[in-house]
């Protein structure tokens, strides 16, 4: 079965065709407003595609009810519309994108790949929150987690290199880009996550704060004068590596870190001191460790961020060999002669992820 892949971003459209051995067969990426492309660029790109048996969708949210992959019908449409509160930025983006392809391709079986399935079954004790309990049940807080399209393939594909089963395997697969997160993996399952109900806790990201004091941003609307979309715009736009250094591209923050910029220099510490403090806390989530993945833009080419991060892990068996590391290129592996933790570099490949799940939805 050949699968289209549909990834709706803010600013773009990225199709990908892989054919029924999972090569890939063609891929366009449209400048898009919200997942909204013209729909005559869109018809057009689908027709240098060539013709697809289903179609796959990334859908960002899938909330408490969408656990998997699922089948798409306009039930199925309008529930994930009414999860859009949680996911503001992104699930209109990818739901605009749906639309209109499933207008150009009205006869296509098509498939929602939700990126918040793969931790669907976290431990209550990783998913809960120390809030009120009437405030839990009434609304739904928990923690969600995301990137886990990019966290399930990287864990499987990290099996596939070390040449071991999934069973009895415990990986933190580290999704380093302009959103970052990581995922404790134990046995193919995900046991713990640095995301939370919203995109913004955890890793420093590119725009996104990570994790702040919440009594810190309650002082600033209570006490500093600000309202409450000033700080929510500043915690996903404005914080982060553009908050620190006023740039949010990591190359130009190692390049200026090391000429000796200050602020560069600061943003680049902050961001490796939350990295190796929450690889640590996703190893100890699964009571030790046997490899440490990197994927996503910043974790597939970045080695000085690579190498900052193994260094300070070193007490968990953590080592990378400089060379190696140095000159990875997808699919790697960059571990120290004698490193008791194994280290790899997998390239984030989220379309053969969906394409995966669209297969096993529609044969079941």
């Amino acid at each position: 079965m050949s699968v289209l892949t549909v990834n709706a971003g803010s600013s773009s459209l990225k199709l990908r065709l892989l054919d029924g051995d999972d090569r890939l067969a063609g891929e366009e990426e449209l400048d898009a407003t919200r997942g909204h492309a013209d729909a005559g660029e869109l018809a057009a790109a689908l027709g240098r595609l060539g013709g697809a048996d289903a179609v796959g969708h990334r859908i960002v949210h899938g909330g408490m009810r969408f656990t998997r992959a699922v089948r798409l019908d306009g039930g199925v449409v309008e529930e994930l519309r009414a999860l859009t509160p949680l996911a503001p930025l992104h699930q209109p983006a990818a739901l605009d994108a749906l639309a209109a392809v499933t207008a150009a391709l009205p006869h296509l079986p098509a498939v929602a790949c939700p990126d918040t399935a793969f931790h669907a079954g976290l431990p209550p004790a990783a998913a809960t929150y120390a809030l009120p309990a009437e405030w839990r049940e009434r609304h739904g807080l928990r923690r969600f987690g995301f990137h886990g399209l990019s966290h399930a393939y990287a864990a499987r594909r990290a099996a596939e290199l070390l040449g071991r089963p999934e069973d009895g395997l415990r990986l933190v697969t580290c999704h380093l880009g302009a959103g970052a997160s990581l995922a404790a993996v134990r046995s193919g399952r995900s046991v713990d996550t640095t995301m939370g109900f919203t995109p913004v806790e955890g890793l420093v990201m590119a725009t996104r704060s990570g994790s702040v004091d919440p009594g810190l941003l309650l002082w600033l609307v209570q006490q500093g004068g600000h309202d409450v979309d000033e700080v929510s715009d500043a915690l996903e736009h404005g914080s982060g590596l553009l908050g620190l250094a006023g740039t949010a591209d990591m190359r130009e923050v190692l390049c200026r870190a090391g000429e000796g910029d200050q602020a560069a220099a600061l943003a680049r510490d902050v961001y490796v001191h939350r990295l190796r403090a929450l690889i640590a806390g996703m190893a100890a989530a699964m009571d030790g460790l046997h490899a440490l993945v990197f994927t996503g833009g910043v974790g597939e080419a970045s080695a000085p961020i690579r190498a900052a991060a193994a260094d300070g892990l070193g007490f968990l068996g953590v080592a990378v060999d400089e060379a190696a590391n140095a000159a990875a290129a997808p699919d790697a592996e960059i571990s120290a002669d004698g490193a008791s933790v194994r280290a790899l570099v997998v390239r984030a490949r989220e379309d053969l992820e969906m394409a995966r799940q669209v297969r096993a939805v529609l044969a079941g």
